[in-house]
């Protein structure tokens, strides 16, 4: 079973914010209240889950958010839209998406 999740909740704006929680429906409701959220979420009408991945303790789930953080924006749309982060505990890093010339789309690099 998982402690920690890695989630992402996206704006009305479309901008991304990336966080950790042991319970993410408690946390999403601490944004939308604002009191306990996240500077970057206060003011903001409309936000909404986009994903929750759980890992199995805080410390891969701190890693995985700094590792999604450091993404560009079209790759983190794109492994949003795959439904799943690929992290690599053992590289800390997660798998890069790069551009696809015949779809002009992102897919994953094949090393």
């Amino acid at each position: 079973m998982a402690d920690w999740f890695l989630y992402v909740i996206e704006t009305d704006g479309g901008r991304l914010y990336t966080g950790i929680s042991t319970d993410v429906e408690r946390r999403l409701a601490e944004h939308q209240a604002g009191k306990k959220g996240a500077r970057f979420l206060r003011g903001r009408k409309h936000i909404v889950l986009k994903h929750q991945q759980p890992f199995i303790n805080r410390s891969l789930a701190s890693k995985a958010e700094y590792a999604f953080k450091q993404l560009r924006r079209e790759e983190k749309l794109y492994w949003l839209a795959q439904g799943s982060i690929p992290f690599n505990p053992a590289t800390g890093k997660i798998e890069p998406a790069v551009a696809n010339t015949e779809n002009s789309g992102l897919t994953v690099q094949q090393d």
